[in-house]
């Protein structure tokens, strides 16, 4: 930028003019029509305009450009920094990069990007998890005898700890089941990647809890990065969000999305019932147990399961932080999560069916477990709950989840209908076998 210190010269405007006969375009200087006849008035007048004119207006307007030339200077971040010795090298990002697209990590003061920012940040949190498992087949085409095979699955898992313990879906290490065709045993090996390390490391199951899909599993190595932990219930709806993992083996991968919705309450098929964060980042088999973050790469979630079917695109769920600590912790503890319990089979009595047997809007208690807390807390079957610690319930999810709030030991109110007669009874919570 240039100052121009002519004071005859400060009314200068430019003019194109087209010359005949040619495409180029020359630039001719005029004086400023309003200021012409001014001009044209003082050439009369034998004095210069007085000191005002000559000295105090060109000294005011040199301050007044001086000032603009500075304001502007400090206001463009690498100028500024120039002048006050303080410029940051933005290329340091740059040429940290390797050719495999990652970069080391750095402050978030170098990262104008939020996905890079977050992803650099918790992909070395990040692991993959690969499991192998016998399957054997319980029908023979030709007569010959059943056989066993060995297969894999994969899966992701999030470093909790700096001495190996890692967080991750139960129902990626725990993958036993069976029907009339085969039948899939437990776990029989799990391995662990690490982020940029090829080696293997074998893991040992700590513990798993099929009720909230989550486990723990611990490698034998030490100094890992522990990934940060947000406060899951303060996320918002429409804030960022990065899932993170490793899809169909697809090592270190993200996708971006948002929130879409929290407090979802999702059926899986076994008929487990979760309350989870709704996102629209990618995730694909393999994401399981890896982790849905916020723009400062601080876990919010662990991926856990995605809608799938004709005309559903972009719904995939997470389970919210804050509701694993004390599962994570109990996992590790104990090996399993201690619950309280009440030991009852129920059923859920609307309207309709209730007025159909002669009863009440409430759960129908079909059986009672031997000597368990609604026994000696003298629930009969046939009795309907209709209050729990003095709220009106008519599910069973709902009973489950004021019961979840209690510990062991605890003491709790509940409101039956029997033969028509209501009465209060109070059920000291004991351990779930």
């Amino acid at each position: 930028m240039e100052e121009n210190n002519n004071d005859n010269k400060k009314n200068v405007v430019y003019e194109v003019k087209k010359e005949e006969n040619s495409n180029s375009t020359n630039f001719k200087t005029v004086q400023n029509p309003s200021s012409y006849k001014n001009y044209e008035n003082t050439k009369k007048q034998k004095s210069g305009g007085g000191f005002a004119k000559s000295v105090l207006l060109p000294f005011f307007s040199g301050v007044v450009g001086c000032a603009v030339v500075v304001g502007t200077c400090f206001g463009i971040p690498s100028i500024r920094s120039s002048i006050l010795g303080t410029e940051t090298s933005h290329s340091n990002t740059s040429s940290s990069s390797n050719t495999n697209g990652y970069v080391s990590q750095t402050s978030l003061s170098n990262y104008s990007d939020t996905s890079v920012y977050a992803a650099n940040k918790i992909l070395p949190s990040i692991v993959g998890i690969t499991v192998e498992y016998n399957v054997n087949s319980l029908i023979s085409m030709f007569g010959n005898r059943a056989q066993t095979n060995t297969a894999t699955a994969t899966g992701s898992g999030i470093i909790i700890s700096e001495d190996g313990y890692i967080l991750t879906n139960n129902h990626i290490v725990s993958s036993s089941s069976n029907n009339d065709f085969y039948e899939v045993s437990s776990a029989t090996k799990v391995t662990v990647k690490l982020f940029n390390d090829d080696s293997e490391y074998e893991a040992k199951i700590i513990g798993t809890d099929e009720q909230t899909d989550l486990a723990v599993i611990k490698i034998d190595k030490n100094n890992l990065p522990k990934a940060e932990f947000a406060d899951s219930d303060n996320i918002k709806v429409g804030e960022f969000a990065m899932a993170v993992g490793n899809p169909l083996g697809m090592e270190s991968s993200i996708t971006c999305g948002v929130v879409s919705a929290v407090n979802r309450k999702i059926t899986d098929s076994d008929g487990n019932t979760y309350t989870l964060i709704q996102t629209d980042a990618a995730i694909n088999a393999g994401n399981s147990g890896g982790a849905l973050v916020n723009s400062q790469g601080q876990v919010i979630g662990i991926n856990t399961l995605k809608l799938q079917g004709e005309g559903v695109e972009g719904m995939g769920f997470a389970i919210p932080i804050n509701s694993t600590e004390d599962i994570t912790s109990q996992l590790i503890e104990y090996s399993k999560v201690k619950r309280p319990y009440i030991g009852i089979t129920g059923m859920d009595l609307d309207e309709e069916t209730a007025k159909a047997n002669n009863l009440v809007v409430g759960i129908y208690v079909k059986a009672i477990d031997d000597f368990s807390a609604a026994e000696k807390g003298g629930l009969k079957p046939g009795d309907v709950i209709i209050e729990a610690d003095g709220q009106k319930i008519t599910t069973m999810d709902e009973l489950n989840e004021i019961k979840n709030k209690h510990k062991i030991g605890d003491t709790m109110t509940l409101k039956v209908n029997r033969d028509g007669q209501e009465r209060d009874l109070s059920i000291t919570l004991a351990e779930q076998p």
